[in-house]
């Protein structure tokens, strides 16, 4: 599979019809650069798409998931944060990833 070695998380929503340029384009405007082995998250208004983009060192790969019921639980405030893969598992299941630690010990109820 890809290599990937750190998840970043992009608050600001995503209009979900962008394709690969218009979304590697996004990466380069809000983290400054695309980073091999490093995947970018984005997710559209309303919070049940999320498309995400992987540098894996040779090119770029794109990947959409929709949600049939729910919202992703997308972060407020910020403009980027970062997640450990417990949390980006929890993400995409549309669970409450902010509440996984690193050590995937649920900290707060």
């Amino acid at each position: 599979m890809i290599r990937i070695d750190a998840v970043w998380l992009a608050v600001q929503a995503l209009d979900m019809r962008a394709g690969t340029d218009t979304v590697l384009g996004r990466v380069v405007q809000v983290f400054g650069e695309a980073r091999p082995h490093h995947a970018y998250l984005f997710a559209n208004r309303r919070g049940n798409r999320m498309k995400v983009l992987v540098h894996d060192g040779f090119g770029i790969w794109l990947a959409a998931r929709r949600l049939q019921q729910g919202r992703f639980h997308w972060p407020a405030g910020e403009t980027t944060a970062t997640l450990s893969r417990a949390q980006f598992d929890a993400l995409v299941l549309g669970l409450p990833w902010q509440r996984i630690g690193d050590d995937g010990i649920i900290r707060v109820l």
